[in-house]
């Protein structure tokens, strides 16, 4: 672990600059143990991948001190590695061609049937590692290797909430319309940015995820759910 300089009132803490789970989990411990112990003067703290960014007010603590006490920090953060019990989310999606927009792009670099695109996409567990780009946009990984596919040369400038993307080892959901340079396999119906609720993200780094498919009449079904206020989002997010 290094940490250095981020201009003049934030730090940066490097831990080994690969995509893999464990330093991940470090990471997140990390930045869970210094926002618990409550350090004066610094301002927020936004894990990543394999960094950590945090903030401080230099009028309220130097920037050697805010380093011996992130130090001894990260002597203590085991315990919140030991205790992480990660949120299992499933999240249903549609892959019907009018929301698979990418579909025979994808089709023809995985050289995969649609079916196996879907089967693959839905087979297995995905970290969330992040929150960024857009508000509450999760990175997740890792793809499985047959479906791992190229970003677009060109982003498309208009994507509906709920569209979900692939791009190199990862997926991810787009939470707002936005644009987007991933590949997009589907929609899923159920909100996964609310700027209204009192914890706006579906989101947290460190939860795992799975994926599975609907049809269109139960993506239909689940649409006029949220849109009436009968949708419960309890029914999708277990704790453990």
């Amino acid at each position: 672990m290094t940490i250095s300089p981020f201009g003049d009132s934030a730090v940066l803490i490097n831990f080994e600059q690969i995509i893999d789970a464990k330093i991940n989990a470090r990471v997140i411990a990390l930045s869970n143990t210094i926002m618990s112990a409550m350090i004066e003067g610094v301002t927020f703290c936004i894990p990543a991948y394999c960094s950590i960014t945090v903030g401080f007010n230099p009028g309220q603590i130097k920037y050697s001190d805010l380093v011996k006490k992130i130090n001894a920090c990260h002597l203590n953060d085991t315990d919140h590695i030991a205790k992480a019990i990660p949120r299992k989310i499933n999240i249903p999606v549609c892959y019907d061609e009018k929301f698979a927009i990418d579909r025979a792009y994808v089709m023809h670099q995985t050289g995969l049937s649609w079916k196996e695109i879907i089967d693959l996409h839905t087979s297995i567990e995905y970290r969330v590692y992040m929150l960024g780009f857009i508000a509450g946009f999760a990175y997740m990984g890792t793809l499985p290797s047959p479906l791992q596919c190229s970003r677009k040369d060109t982003p498309r400038m208009d994507i509906p909430a709920g569209t979900v993307g692939i791009a190199g080892l990862q997926t991810g959901i787009y939470p707002t319309r936005a644009h987007a340079g991933w590949q997009l396999i589907g929609r899923t119906p159920i909100p996964v940015f609310d700027s209204k609720a009192k914890d706006p993200f579906l989101f947290r780094a460190g939860d795992m995820v799975r994926f599975y498919e609907i049809d269109r009449e139960k993506y239909e079904a689940t649409t006029k759910e949220v849109e009436s206020g009968k949708f419960d989002m309890k029914n999708f997010v277990k704790r453990g």
